[in-house]
């Protein structure tokens, strides 16, 4: 999942972000609205998590325009301001859920679970390919009930090739799910994951293929 981080305060943002990233989540970090108003137009985004104080304003200035750019995002929005009140005004703003810092970190998460479970909703809570059976909720992959032990970007790999499973996906579609604003990419550095993937897919016995569409990208099926 690619979550895109609207928060000021750089200690507190680099704390959750290192804790997010082991969780296996995607996190691209802005300071300020006008940032944030920038990446939101990538569309790219599968939730927010939104400070309110920021130093050009009040974050929920920002949800509608995360509306427009990408609709139906999960919006969460982390503040200190915990009255009752100011509550009630994050959430009539637009926001799905409002956290109080500071917070538990494992709150936190089954709040992002929580709100990926919402009906509308499209992608099942697991997709199974062969033998290969994928928590899309926890990214977490099992083979024939045994968990597949993956690195962060192997799974971020795992899951967008599995939303378009039989389908080819690009190669520019998969550096965007597996890689944020900040990270260096190399010329082969996605190649390494997907072949790092294909071996701990095949001597786990997944049955399932990841093939080259060369030129363009990769596509995932289950094995004939």
């Amino acid at each position: 999942m690619r979550i895109l981080l609207v928060e000021d305060e750089a200690e507190f943002a680099k704390a959750l972000r290192g804790a997010l990233e082991r969780d296996r989540f995607i996190i691209d970090w802005v300071t300020s609205l006008s940032l944030a108003s920038e990446a939101s137009r990538s569309g790219k985004h599968e939730l927010v998590l939104l400070d309110r104080t920021l130093p050009d304003g009040d974050g929920l200035e920002l949800i509608p325009r995360l509306r427009i750019d990408n609709p139906g995002v999960p919006i969460i929005v982390l503040s200190a301001r915990g009255e009752p009140s100011e509550r009630v005004v994050g959430l009539d703003n637009g926001a799905d859920d409002y956290l109080v810092k500071p917070f538990d970190l494992q709150e936190m998460l089954a709040r992002i679970r929580a709100v990926q479970r919402r009906p509308s909703e499209v992608t099942p809570d697991e997709v199974t390919v062969g033998h290969l059976v994928f928590d899309m909720a926890f990214s977490e992959a099992r083979v024939r009930g045994a968990r597949l032990d993956l690195q962060r970007r192997e799974a971020a790999v795992l899951t967008a090739l599995l939303k378009r499973r039989g389908r080819t996906v690009l190669r520019e579609s998969l550096e965007e799910a597996v890689y944020g604003f900040d990270d260096l990419i190399q010329s082969n550095t996605l190649d390494s994951h997907i072949s790092r993937l294909r071996r701990k897919l095949g001597d786990a016995g997944a049955g399932v293929d990841i093939h080259t569409v060369r030129g363009v990208g990769y596509l995932l099926r289950a094995k004939d």
